[in-house]
């Protein structure tokens, strides 16, 4: 009973640490709105800010993966969340861009929790648990609603300088309480011998591939539109920062909550049924999402009539929230498919799965800034998503759907080697 405990106790305070780690990685997605104002930033220039902390979380996954399997969890989550503190604090005194682009390089080291968490977790449970561990864990994820309830209030009462100042002495505590709550288990030790050309030789595996494509929609989209949002409501509904920020969190916290519930439908229904379900239900949404708000006269027998399309506030924040949803789903079923496939490699396969979730939370930020600067349009961020999505799942369907029966389900793994 004791080692379960103990499991239990390295999975609380792991989560509680990749919160943290989490809330700190999407900061600019907040702060970045006054920064923006103060430097006079276009929307790519923006874009660019955002994305920042996410290229550096996202590059260092895979190091921090193949460190875990070596040196385990415990150590390796602590030192990530040790070297943040500094470069946080120093944001609040930073005055020009390149400041903030060099420091939110630096703070990005936090987002690579993500790739030491997972394998540190899984490993302190049986098999038919993983899924729903990794679940637990991965809801640190809604640190990036944490932001948006902290950081506005602070940005309002004290000005967005006293942000870093908080949340540096956060991640000081939480590493501290990580410490004292975690363990380490010499068994959970894979002395693995393969160097860093190795681990991304997996990228030959399509599996892999197609995992790393699924991920860079329903982490990276998540990342991405975590990042954008609260602006977004700003710019096309015209709200105040604080009601912006909440409603964000509307489609920032299901996406990170939520994965534990994809971890168990994971387990139960297997990767594959509850992956190709999450990609129709982000196809749909994204598809009425991506419809701007459009006046359009019609010739009628009395003369012009005009009639106007677009969402309100509220319908758009229903699909976001929907959205939320199906990619907390999809975040935990991509990783079950990792750890059904790849039991022995967890750590390495994370790594780069994750890292290409990551780049593409560092891609999208500058991509819908870029395509609002073009076209002016600012639903143009969810027709590229939109797109996205559409290669997925056509992609899907011809290396897994494409004769199997998806409604009535195979057993899992039925899917493995069924295409080369």
């Amino acid at each position: 009973m004791s080692s379960r405990r103990q499991a239990l106790s390295v999975l609380g305070v792991s989560t509680l640490a990749f919160t943290v780690c989490f809330m700190v990685w999407m900061m600019f997605g907040v702060i970045g709105i006054p920064i923006k104002k103060m430097l006079g930033l276009n929307a790519t220039q923006f874009g660019l800010l955002t994305a920042m902390p996410v290229l550096t979380g996202s590059l260092i996954r895979v190091p921090l993966g193949i460190w875990t399997d070596r040196f385990g969890g415990r150590i390796v989550l602590f030192i990530t969340m040790l070297s943040c503190v500094v470069p946080i604090w120093l944001m609040s005194y930073a005055t020009q861009y390149w400041h903030f682009l060099v420091l939110g390089m630096f703070v990005g080291v936090a987002g690579g929790s993500f790739s030491v968490g997972t394998p540190y977790v899984a490993r302190w449970f049986p098999k038919n648990q993983q899924g729903f561990a990794m679940g637990v864990f991965g809801a640190g994820n809604s640190g990036a609603a944490v932001n948006k309830f902290i950081a506005p209030g602070l940005i309002v009462a004290f000005g967005w300088a006293m942000v870093p100042q908080v949340y540096a002495a956060v991640m000081l505590g939480t590493a501290i309480l990580f410490w004292l709550g975690s363990a380490s288990d010499p068994s959970h030790l894979v002395q693995s011998k393969a160097s860093f050309k190795d681990q991304l030789k997996t990228l030959k595996d399509p599996r892999v591939l197609r995992y790393c494509q699924y991920y860079s929609i329903v982490f990276g989209g998540y990342v991405g539109l975590s990042l954008w949002m609260v602006q977004y409501y700003v710019g096309e509904y015209g709200l105040d920062i604080r009601v912006a920020a909440l409603l964000a969190a509307c489609f920032s916290l299901p996406g990170g909550v939520l994965r534990a519930i994809g971890g168990y439908l994971s387990d139960k229904h297997g990767a594959h049924k509850v992956t190709w379900w999450v990609l129709w239900a982000s196809w749909i949404c994204l598809f009425l999402l991506s419809y701007p708000q459009t006046d359009f006269t019609v010739m009628t027998i009395n003369g012009a009539k005009t009639f106007h399309i677009g969402l309100n506030v509220y319908t758009f924040t229903a699909l976001m929230f929907t959205l939320g949803i199906a990619f907390a789903f999809g975040k935990a079923s991509v990783f079950k498919y990792i750890s059904d496939d790849y039991p022995t490699n967890i750590g390495a396969i994370s790594g780069i799965v994750g890292l290409a979730g990551g780049m593409g939370g560092f891609v999208l930020p500058i991509a819908f800034g870029f395509l609002l600067d073009l076209t002016g349009v600012r639903s143009s961020a969810f027709m590229l998503l939109y797109g996205v999505v559409w290669v997925s799942l056509i992609w899907m369907y011809f290396t897994e759907v494409h004769g199997r029966d998806v409604l009535r389900g195979e057993p899992q793994g039925a899917h493995v080697g069924s295409h080369s």
